[in-house]
Parts: structure tokens; sequence; C-alpha cells
């Protein structure tokens, strides 16, 4: 990069600056996370440890790592061979001078510290090392000669190995030797989380040393995942799952304490390394999972019971439906039926009687109209003079604080159209940081439509994303969308629409699982019609009368004189739509 040639182009010495690359997008802007090495002929190597940005100064990278495995490396063997020993006996790892191990030792400056007796890691051979990764023996002090471009040990492993173990450390890939294991230790070491970049052979540089191991690694059937066990180490071994892919990855499960390899040896002795190894199980394949997995749900499922979701806050529509998480309805009814007065009704029962948090994306409400209507059904009084009592204004400032706690609004402020994906974004984000548990999207042709498939396939990616969401971050969402233009019948009477009368796509109805109809006749009688429940224990076909309140908005159960819940007519799903020839429809 450019700029960082810019940046480097004064260093004279072998240093660490802060990382022109990254820098400005991290918290820490002048951490100092960009190594600088220079050779003898004036070029100058660097790698950044936070974004893995390397390369060379003054020499093509191509170059470069032509000459790597040229050395300029001398190490010599001047420090007492007991030092050495009982650097690695501490460790639990077997050292002799007479097997021939990639390590060497010698007096090595360190930066701060002057110069000390060191071990040093060889990458490569002995006699022609790539690079030497040097360790003070008394301090936890490290500096480097050489850029490693290769695994730790490879040149140790068997031409016929069918078995690769990959650890972090070099000391961890030794801990293994020393129990008869043949192991490769990764270069510079784990990321701090997992990248979503894309990546090839030709510009991948922080992994070179997989592909320059490819021949191996393609001739292994399996490869042992050893890194540290905590999130940097499992953050390496999903990067290196990435580029080998995770078929033929494998994991070992260390033991209560043990942080890696060397700490097994050091805690519980050679034979439970051994173990470890030995038990090490298949790396899990992303999105397949096996019966056994699923075990104790089902074992929770028999012994319990599913259960019902949460309560509507309305018995007779309990009776009907309940609200779980992670599940779509998805809610329809003809212009002015109240249907989105009666989602803001259950959002505000689960509020009080759940603790619910929600997350709005409104459009045709603005915020400040909808906590309007929100706080009419908190309190059951008015918000604009007119008939009826209207709330005080100590009841509409206790009415605003409660909304405050439990509901957010997914507002477009710079006017800019709202897609499905910004909708989504916004969403999760509600949900790590406030902990929302539903969603409403009110309604449907407010989003931006994708214009380069028709509007089926975009409904039906659509709803893919938004169900995903659901069952990924266990949010139930509503969706309100209006229903195809629909005529009177013969008496005058209107159709009652379902799914399958949503304009656009037939998904409505496939990927709902609560299918659900807002109905109003004559006077304050509303229905609730449950067109579709994905399951039995959640809710079922059928239909509930309910009171419908024109000045607050409110919905509450249906009583009649007598004080018994009305019965509601038949109820037909064949008498709901007009639509008789699904397929002809689709196609519409």
């Amino acid at each position: 990069m450019e700029i960082i040639k810019e940046a480097l182009s004064a260093v004279v010495d072998d240093c660490r600056v802060a990382c022109p690359a990254c820098s400005e997008t991290r918290k820490k802007k002048h951490e100092k996370t960009l190594s600088v090495t220079i050779n003898s002929d004036g070029s100058k190597l660097y790698f950044c440890h936070h974004c893995g940005e390397s390369g060379s100064l003054f020499k093509p990278k191509n170059d470069y790592r032509k000459e790597s495995k040229v050395t300029r490396i001398e190490p010599r063997s001047t420090v007492d061979e007991s030092a050495i020993k009982n650097f690695f006996s501490s460790r639990g790892i077997l050292w002799s001078k007479d097997i021939d191990l990639p390590v060497v030792s010698g007096k090595r400056y360190f930066n701060g510290h002057g110069n000390l007796d060191a071990v040093g890691f060889v990458y490569g051979k002995k006699s022609q090392p790539q690079a030497i990764k040097w360790r003070a023996i008394d301090k936890k002090v490290f500096t480097q000669e050489g850029a490693a471009r290769q695994f730790y040990g490879i040149e140790f492993i068997p031409e016929d190995a069918k078995e690769l173990i990959i650890v972090e450390g070099e000391c961890d890939a030794l801990a293994l030797a020393s129990a008869g294991i043949a192991a490769v230790s990764c270069p510079n070491g784990a990321p701090q989380m997992v990248s979503d970049r894309k990546f090839s052979p030709e510009d991948d540089n922080k992994f070179s040393y997989i592909w320059e191991a490819r021949e191996l690694i393609e001739r292994c059937d399996k490869i042992i995942l050893a890194t540290d066990n905590d999130k940097a180490g499992q953050a390496l071994a999903e990067e290196i799952a990435r580029r080998i892919g995770r078929a033929k990855c494998w994991a070992i499960k260390y033991p209560e304490g043990c942080k890696d390899a060397n700490d097994i040896i050091q805690k519980a002795g050679i034979d439970a390394l051994r173990d470890v190894v030995e038990k090490s199980q298949p790396l899990p394949l992303k999105g397949v999972y096996s019966a056994k997995s699923y075990l104790q749900d089902v074992q929770d499922i028999f012994s319990k019971g599913v259960g019902k979701g949460e309560s509507t806050g309305i018995s007779t529509v309990d009776d009907l439906f309940t609200v779980a998480e992670g599940q779509l309805s998805v809610v329809t009814g003809v212009p002015s039926c109240g249907k989105s007065e009666f989602v803001d009704q259950l959002m505000v029962n689960l509020a009080q009687n759940s603790s619910w948090k929600f997350a709005v994306a409104s459009f045709e409400n603005p915020p400040h109209f909808h906590i309007a209507k929100l706080s009419e059904k908190i309190t059951g009084k008015t918000f604009f003079e007119g008939e009826g009592s209207r709330m005080s204004t100590a009841e509409l400032n206790a009415a605003s604080d409660f909304i405050d706690k439990h509901f957010v609004f997914l507002d477009s402020r710079d006017g800019a159209v709202s897609t499905i994906d910004s909708i989504i974004d916004r969403a999760k984000q509600a949900v790590m940081r406030l902990g929302i548990r539903g969603l409403v999207i009110d309604p449907y042709n407010y989003i931006e439509k994708n214009i380069e498939s028709d509007e089926s396939q975009s409904i039906s990616a659509m709803l893919t994303k938004v169900t995903a969401f659901a069952k990924a971050h266990g949010v139930h969402v509503w969706f309100v969308a209006h229903p195809a233009k629909m005529y009177p019948r013969e008496d005058g009477s209107m159709p009652i629409p379902t799914g399958m009368s949503i304009s656009g796509s037939a998904s409505w109805f496939a990927k709902a699982d609560l299918g659900i109809t807002v109905h109003r006749g004559a006077g304050n009688e509303v229905e609730v019609h449950c067109w579709k429940s994905r399951f039995k224990w959640i809710g079922k076909q059928g239909a509930v009368p309910l009171n419908y309140d024109k000045l607050t908005g409110r919905y509450t159960d249906f009583v009649d004189m007598f004080s018994n819940v009305k019965k509601p007519e038949s109820f037909n799903p064949s008498h709901w739509t007009d639509i008789e020839d699904i397929d002809s429809w689709n196609d519409k």
C-alpha cells in the first residue's frame, strides 16, 4: 500500500509503529501494531499484527517471496547447553543436542533489554534457515530474524503422512514432538477475530504458510487443529479451516485448566497429551448437525412438553394463538380494518405483562404519532381533545416513560428509502444493544424492491431473510401486508382476505409461521382470523370476535349482554377469498 510505503520511508532501524492501513478505523489509533524489519540489503519488511497487512519496501513482494528461503542468518550455539535443557525441561519438553530439533541457541539483542541468552526456533533447515524467532531464556521477550513464511517444523513431517497436527506456538509443536507426535506451528500467531473478507492464494499474506504447504495438506486425510484454547486460538482455527475446508478438519478438547499442548504436558503429562490427540473430534460442519446434538432439546420436549408462546393479553385470542420467539407473523386485512392497531395492542400487552422490548419500522405512522397511539392503549384515554376522556399530562409522561423503556423506532430521518437489509441490520443492533424480542414492519409496500427480480421472487427472498433473522435472534416478527384489491360480494359484504390474498406472491402464505387477518364489521365488532399456524402448540385455524374502541384503539374480549363470549360464525376458510385457482394467481 502506498500509504504504508510513504509512512515507512524514513524508518532506519527495526521498530514498531502505528499501522497506517488500519489505525484510523480502530479505537486505539496510536497503538504500535506494525513491525518493521531492516534487512542488510536495505529492504524493509513489515507486518501488522492487527490487520495482517504485510510486504516489503524497495523490493517487489514476489521477488521477496522467491528469495525468502535464501538465508542471511547464521545462528551460533553459544549458550550453555544446560540452560537450554532447563528451559525446555521446565515446560515438560524433552531436549537433547543429539536430536535434530529445529532449535538453536545464542546471545541476541532484545530491544530495551540488551543482549540476552536466548532460544531460537528455526523456520526451515538449520543449515539454511528461512527465519529464526528468538525468545530470551530468563525473560518473556522476543525478537525475530527473517520472515517466516512456512509452518514451523514442517520439514519433520514424514513424506507419507496422512495426518497433520497444527498448533499455535513453537513450544506446543515441541511438546507434541516429545510425545512422539509430529506437529507444525503457525509462524505469526493468532488473529483476534475471524475475518469476513474474501481471500485468494495470491493475496493472502498473513496465511501464506498454508498455501506454501498445500501439497502436504492435500495429501493428508485428517488435519487436527490444536490451536490455543482461547478466543484468539479459536479464531485462528476458523481461519485455517476456511482455507483448508472444514470437512477434513478435526479439533482437540482441552482438559480443564489447560490452554495449549504445552500446558497439557506440564500439568497432566505426555500420556494425557497423546490421549487428547487420539480423542480429537471432527470440526462441526457449519449448518450440518447430527441428531445427537438435538437430544437435550428432544428430552426437554418429552418431559416438559412444548408449551404455548407468550400470552397476547387477550384471553379469547390466546385460545386461537399465542406469541412465540423466533417466528414470523404475517398480518393482513382490507384497508382501515385495524390491523396496525391490533399489532400495537399485542406489543403493549406483551410489554406490560412479559416485559418485552420492540423495534418498530412503521412507515405510515411517524414515530411521534405512533407514540401517541401507543399511549392511548396504555392509558385507555384519548391523546387529542374531542370525544371521550383525554389523558392528563402526568398520564402522558408516565406512558411516554414506559414506551421509552420498551420501544425503539427504526426511522429513516434522512429520507432514504428503507430496504429489508437496512431494517434487519438495525434490528440486529437493537437485539445486541437493547435486547428486543419483537420487530414490527408495517407495511410491506414501503420497502424498496429489488428491481433485478420480479415481485414474487423479491418477496420470497425478503421473507427468507426475515425468517432467518427471527430464528437466529429469537425475535418475533410481525409483518403487515395489504391484500390485493378485493371486491364486495353480491350481498355487499367484503371477502375476508388470507395469506393467499396478499399482493405479489404466494410466499406470504408459505413462509408465515402465523397467518392473521383483522376484519372489521359493523359497529365496534372486529374479527381476528388465524388462517395458518405452522405449529399446533402455538395456534390453530379459527376466528374470534373482539371489541374495538375507536377512540383509544384498544382491543378487548367481546362479551355479550349475558356475559358470554360470543361464538364466531361458522369457520370456513374457503369463504375467505374469492381466489379459487391458486396456481393461476401465483402467476399474476
